[in-house]
């Protein structure tokens, strides 16, 4: 079905700003003190003070601690536009497209986007995510009777269908976790950064097959904000526009019974094809790949869902090593979420900014024409897709 809208996205907006806390397992401050440190950083950034901002939307994270009632304690008065938004991983992706609607519809001048978490508060990954799931009351009870609970059992089993279906292998999805280390080697804020081979991969303990501890994101703490305004108001601001020329949503729903395959087929597809559609561009047009990588198998059906390879192909597609450095299809190159930093979809969307102003040093991509950034929430339920530039005469429309 064809996709129309009235939104211009020439006429739209820019992320003018980004700020970014130190990415740690210790604990340094609260989700609250880590989001005003990240909203400082990113009003800075972008040449403006806390008076110039009139939107706030606040992504709180998976442990939720993160207040509504943030305003409060940064200073910022005479909000039009404030909300706090929870579409799990897609938030980041969903938070820009909305404060881009803002923007252009005059309902708010310059809107900050922030998430932020603490869930190393002491002890580990597991103490911080281990409840996850396990419901002890009525049928929602039964998954964790049968040891289905928390996110890694949910995508085990996605990869393992993935597999089932279309032969994908464990050195398919070890292709991926080896690109992503390489990328990260080059980020000098990357959490995980010593070398890793295919090998060591392999090695790795099982957390519950087919994933290995190194198919899995890392947990931190930390917080990530960007500043949306006008592209107008963006051309005589500080920092390089990234300008939002394309986006979209999908979200199938997936009602976990037998003969849904939301899993291998996801709401990438929907939001990719109305992002590429508002910017007048199609996979081949795309640069540089930041997409959400939660696991291993994330990337590999991403990029299927995405026009990258046929459906089914992912695991061939991504073996040869094409999407780490130096690779055809540059692919998370700030080490994404499984060795660069897990900040739900704000670790693709900070690293496409980063990109899309040309600011990467070693890991910079050459070609950051238009920059693909993917988010995504629950067990790959809910789909939010970006497309930056960082020319100021892309995003005119029409058809990819």
């Amino acid at each position: 079905m064809s996709w129309s809208t009235s939104f211009n996205p020439s006429g739209g907006a820019a992320i003018v700003g980004l700020g970014m806390t130190e990415m740690t397992r210790e604990y340094t401050y609260s989700a609250n003190g880590l989001a005003a440190l990240a909203i400082r950083d990113a009003i800075a950034d972008a040449g403006l003070t806390k008076d110039d901002v009139d939107g706030l939307l606040v992504n709180h994270g998976v442990m939720g601690s993160l207040r509504p009632d943030l305003q409060k304690s940064l200073g910022i008065e005479n909000l039009r536009l404030q909300t706090l938004m929870n579409g799990q991983g897609s938030t980041a992706g969903q938070m820009v497209q909305y404060a881009s609607l803002a923007v252009q519809s005059g309902l708010a001048n310059v809107v900050v986007c922030v998430f932020a978490d603490d869930p190393l508060r002491g002890g580990g990954a597991g103490a911080a995510y281990g409840g996850a799931g396990r419901t002890t009351t009525g049928m929602a009870s039964l998954n964790g009777y049968y040891g289905h609970f928390g996110a890694n059992t949910g995508y085990a089993l996605a990869a393992r269908r993935h597999m089932a279906l279309y032969g994908t292998t464990q050195d398919q999805l070890g292709a991926v976790a080896v690109s992503t280390r390489k990328w990260a080697q080059l980020n000098p804020i990357a959490m995980q950064r010593g070398d890793m081979t295919l090998e060591d991969y392999h090695a790795s303990r099982w957390i519950v097959e087919p994933f290995h501890l190194l198919d899995c994101t890392l947990v931190t703490n930390g917080a990530v904000a960007v500043v949306v305004t006008s592209r107008d108001r963006a051309k005589d601001l500080k920092q390089p526009p990234a300008y939002i020329v394309g986006m979209g949503q999908g979200h199938p729903g997936n009602p976990r019974r037998a003969g849904a395959e939301y899993e291998v087929n996801t709401g990438a597809v929907q939001a990719g094809e109305t992002a590429y559609e508002m910017a007048g561009v199609g996979p081949k047009d795309i640069g540089v790949r930041e997409l959400y990588d939660c696991y291993t198998y994330t990337t590999i059906v991403t990029l299927e869902d995405y026009g990258f390879a046929p459906k089914g192909e992912g695991g061939p597609f991504v073996e040869d090593g094409k999407l780490g450095p130096g690779g055809s299809h540059p692919t998370n190159t700030g080490g994404g979420e499984l060795s660069g930093y897990y900040m739900w979809g704000m670790t693709p969307l900070s690293e496409a900014v980063i990109q899309t102003r040309g600011q990467g040093g070693d890991r910079q991509v050459e070609d950051n024409q238009h920059v693909l950034v993917s988010t995504q929430g629950g067990i790959l339920d809910m789909h939010a897709s970006l497309i930056l530039s960082a020319d100021p005469t892309a995003g005119t429309g029409g058809h990819a």
